[in-house]
């Protein structure tokens, strides 16, 4: 037992590791784009566009890496992912150009859509589901950790020898997370749920659309794309944010961009797990219920963050930290209730399809929608002030006011997130009680026919 307890931990503990690399790596370019953007005299389109690049194959290679994740060993598709996307963050910095930049960032997505299917999956079967979602929130944790330290590692890298370094220092933790995959314990299937069933056992029929043929399925893959939009727009653009409107130097935007992006998501997570265990109990859709009152009051805490007049950063640390927070509660929720949906058996292919879904409609929107409605707020501030050169030089004073205009439609996608989130809340419960049934109805077709003692010991009959 102790030996198993062991297992699992350490299995959890590197699947954390991985996940922290995976937002380290992501994260490099919102820690050092403004400093990309005036070297090559970007737009913040096409800044965006940067940040949008590796979600474009990572939803379209996620798909079948989540059917695969199903079918083969999870922890060689896990080291397999991480060799490649460090291996292609080196090469990230040794573009010398935009274009060099943008398709090295899209071989980084290849690698990186490995790792949250097979981790979910093996989280699934790893912790039983009272207790899914606080291990889902300690491997989420390297969602704002990995952020983090990115925000910290990146600025300080670049602050003394340059952005380019920042890509080359990140492949040595990555080469070290592929060889501990190879280690982690991989379980049966199915095997943490309280109806024992074959790891074979599934539905028939095709499993994509299986995972769509359950009504909360489609709420939840609205949200994401909601909230990816979102965290993704905000991981672009906070820093220049801060280094445009507060006039704060690269090092100290990166300093707080840390403490707002990262940090102030360790609290939201943790809380929205225990919350969420602890819900899921009294009623089936109590995690979902924790997430849409979370999403509910990140709306106004980031518009009274946005709102902070110039210089006022600790109000600005403190309103958009506290709206951060609550919007990190939704990974440590709604990752656990997509597991209280789904059978073991297609636990991968639902968060393919989930993140194809978030990063195609969200992920990959978010960055490039944000810097073209910066763009688009940047050259109205021009014309009213009677500028009509649109070069970058001529627009880079009114670049501080388009982003902050730009930046409140988070605000807003955050109250859209929660309606969504409230009509998920709405019909999960019945999803569950339909799954739940199955897995009995499974059991026992599994469980084979007792046979009467007298029958058991009766001799075979001469011919």
């Amino acid at each position: 037992m102790k030996q198993a307890h062991s297992r699992v931990w350490f299995a959890l503990s590197v699947l954390f590791a991985i996940n922290t690399l995976n937002f380290y790596d992501r994260q490099i370019l919102g820690a050092v784009g403004e400093t990309v953007r005036n070297e090559w005299r970007l737009s913040d389109t096409a800044l965006g566009s940067l940040g949008t690049a590796f979600t474009l194959l990572y939803a379209l290679v996620g798909v079948p890496l989540g059917r695969m994740t199903d079918r083969f060993s999870r922890r060689w598709i896990l080291c397999a992912g991480v060799t490649v996307w460090s291996l292609l963050t080196v090469a990230s910095g040794l573009a010398r150009n935009f274009t060099e930049l943008f398709t090295v960032r899209l071989g980084v997505g290849v690698g990186e859509a490995s790792c949250a299917p097979a981790a979910a999956s093996l989280i699934g079967d790893l912790f039983p589901a009272s207790r899914r979602a606080k291990a889902l929130s300690v491997f989420m944790i390297g969602l704002p950790v990995g952020i983090a330290l990115s925000f910290l590692g990146s600025s300080l890298l670049e602050h003394r020898f340059g952005w380019r370094f920042t890509f080359y220092i990140a492949a040595i933790p990555g080469i070290i997370c592929a060889v501990l995959a190879l280690l982690i314990w991989e379980p049966v299937r199915g095997s943490a749920e309280v109806h024992k069933i074959t790891a074979a056992a599934k539905r028939k029929g095709s499993p994509y659309l299986l995972v769509l043929s359950i009504p909360t399925m489609w709420w939840i893959i609205a949200s994401g794309a909601f909230h990816n939009f979102n965290m993704y727009a905000i991981g672009a653009f906070l820093s220049p944010f801060l280094q445009r409107f507060h006039h704060l130097s690269k090092l100290n935007a990166g300093m707080i961009s840390m403490v707002v992006y990262g940090l102030a998501g360790i609290p939201g997570l943790i809380v929205g797990g225990m919350l969420g265990d602890r819900m899921v109990r009294r009623k089936p859709n109590g995690r979902l219920v924790v997430a849409t009152v979370a999403i509910f009051l990140s709306a106004p805490l980031m518009f009274v963050g946005l709102a902070r007049p110039l210089g006022d950063l600790a109000g600005f640390v403190l309103f958009a930290g506290l709206g951060m927070a609550s919007m990190y509660v939704y990974y440590a929720t709604v990752y656990s209730a997509i597991q209280d949906i789904i059978e073991p058996s297609l636990r991968g292919t639902a968060m393919a399809l989930y993140f194809f879904a978030m990063y195609v409609l969200g992920a990959s929107l978010g960055p490039v929608g944000m810097g073209f409605l910066s763009s688009h707020f940047t050259r109205n501030a021009a014309l009213a002030a009677g500028v009509t050169d649109t070069s970058f030089q001529a627009l880079r004073p009114f670049a501080a006011e388009g982003l902050h205009s730009a930046l409140y439609v988070v605000p807003v996608f955050g109250v859209l997130l929660g309606l969504v989130l409230f009509a998920a809340s709405r019909t999960v419960a019945r999803d569950m009680e339909k799954l739940q049934r199955w897995m009995r109805e499974s059991t026992d077709q599994d469980v084979p026919p007792k046979i009467p003692p007298a029958e058991a010991v009766a001799p075979i009959p001469a011919s």
